[in-house]
């Protein structure tokens, strides 16, 4: 949908922006603070002392009863994380830029929500051109996500994610809306 392109325009616009997934790689690294609970009920997910994404992968391919044990762990570490973004940041608008978000109920715990949103054969053609996933594994994920209608429909600010300037414009509007709150 152009999510992170966004985050960084906001970020570009002096906000201070907490990155779900960055958390998540901090926390999976070696040294991170769901290593060791993690191994501790999947050894084999773990690789040169850190969380491997492709071996978790495979653990919940062979058993989906995996999936919730590993975000009992790994929610409440990103949930301390992002608690203590936001503690130690002193910028006027924090952006938290959470994937699933109304699908975890986590808009409950928000100002205002933003969605990032792009025709979806425009959103198919650039998560397959970054080659990380397969056709597949996007219309795997797709289905988990609530659809993209919704989402807008529940948005109080919704960024279109045409071109580059029609979304830098957009967050300038939506800051502008914010600040003037």
């Amino acid at each position: 949908m152009g999510k992170s392109t966004t985050a960084r325009i906001f970020a570009e616009e002096g906000c201070a922006v907490w990155d779900a997934d960055a958390a998540v790689h901090r926390l999976y690294a070696s040294g991170g603070r769901a290593v060791e609970p993690i191994a501790a009920i999947y050894p084999s997910a773990i690789e040169a002392g850190a969380v491997s994404r492709a071996r978790l992968k495979e653990i919940i391919g062979a058993d989906p009863s995996a999936l919730p044990r590993i975000a009992s762990v790994v929610h409440p570490l990103v949930a301390e994380d992002r608690a203590a973004f936001i503690a130690a940041n002193e910028a006027a608008i924090v952006v938290l830029d959470i994937p699933l978000l109304f699908e975890t109920g986590g808009d409950a715990r928000v100002d205002y929500t933003v969605v990032v949103s792009a025709p979806a054969d425009v959103q198919r053609r650039r998560v397959l051109e970054r080659g990380t996933m397969s056709v597949a594994q996007f219309d795997a994920i797709l289905a988990k996500q609530m659809p993209d209608a919704e989402k807008r429909r529940r948005a109080d600010f919704v960024i279109e994610t045409d071109t580059l300037e029609h979304a830098r414009e957009q967050v300038r509007a939506v800051l502008e809306k914010l600040n003037h709150a």
